[in-house]
């Protein structure tokens, strides 16, 4: 399979809408340029971490990676397939998880993964299994409780465990853990480290936090104002700032070159 699991060349993604959410974002021709010029490549088997404030447009980037939206610029290019000839290929090999994710609320998380199972086409003996495995390895013990009777941290765990159920190659997670108690909070990242070990999986990372990125990306890009402006390891993007700020941490690097603070949990949970 191809080496490079992800080829983002000049990808640009402008919207012509009245939405309250992108008045924040810049105006170009009256349109508002969500993504512009974004080129980027992730090998695989790596966890790339896409840092940026709320409004920068990483979320439209990963509805563009995931097929959901159509970008108006550039080429998309999944283990060497272009996203929109080869759509259905590539649909196989990509799976979404995002912070709204869509459940039966009065199902069960087994019920849930169970209609998902099918959807792939797997049998109910073989489905049965492997969601318990990965229900258990999540620490989730409440297989038959009602959806809506779950944290916000578990149900965002089952929605984890649904996107593995038919071991996609690249995962694309947007904000996994953002809401999350700080156990569970470990508890997903681990899973994720060990999804990569185990099963040959390449990992795209939004995320808010900056210790998440720090512990969990091989390389880290950040976007601000729809476009990347740094992109290195961590230890890279802080050696950029050290000689004016001593010891720097990821946030740190962040605000020297945004200019901006990152957006709290607690502000992300009230919005959503």
């Amino acid at each position: 399979m191809h080496h490079l699991a992800l080829n983002v060349q000049h990808v640009g993604k402008s919207f012509a809408s009245e939405e309250p959410w992108l008045k924040r974002l810049r105006r170009r021709n009256g349109k508002v340029c969500a993504v512009s010029d974004v080129s980027f490549q992730v090998k695989r088997g790596e966890i790339y971490g896409i840092l940026g404030p709320n409004g920068s447009g990483k979320s439209t980037l990963i509805r563009c990676l995931a097929t959901l939206l159509i970008p108006d610029a550039g080429r998309i290019e999944i283990f060497g397939h272009d996203l929109q000839r080869d759509e259905k290929t590539v649909k196989r090999l990509i799976n979404r998880v995002s912070v709204d994710a869509a459940f039966f609320k009065k199902l069960s998380a087994m019920e849930n993964l169970l209609y998902a199972a099918r959807l792939y086409g797997m049998d109910g003996a073989t489905a049965r299994k492997r969601i318990r495995e990965i229900l258990e390895r999540l620490g989730i013990k409440e297989l038959h409780q009602p959806l809506e009777h779950m944290s916000r941290g578990m149900q965002q765990k089952v929605a984890i465990a649904r996107a593995f159920l038919n071991s996609p190659i690249l995962l694309l997670l947007d904000e996994p853990t953002t809401g999350l108690d700080p156990r569970s909070k470990r508890e997903v990242q681990e899973f994720v480290l060990e999804v990569r070990e185990d099963h040959d999986a390449t990992v795209l990372l939004t995320t808010h936090d900056m210790d998440e990125a720090d512990k969990l990306c091989n390389r880290v890009a950040i976007i601000d104002n729809g476009k990347i402006i740094a992109e290195d390891t961590s230890q890279g993007l802080k050696n950029l700032i050290q000689d004016r700020v001593p010891n720097p941490t990821l946030e740190d690097v962040f605000m020297e070159l945004t200019g901006k603070q990152l957006v709290t949990e607690e502000d992300l949970v009230s919005e959503t």
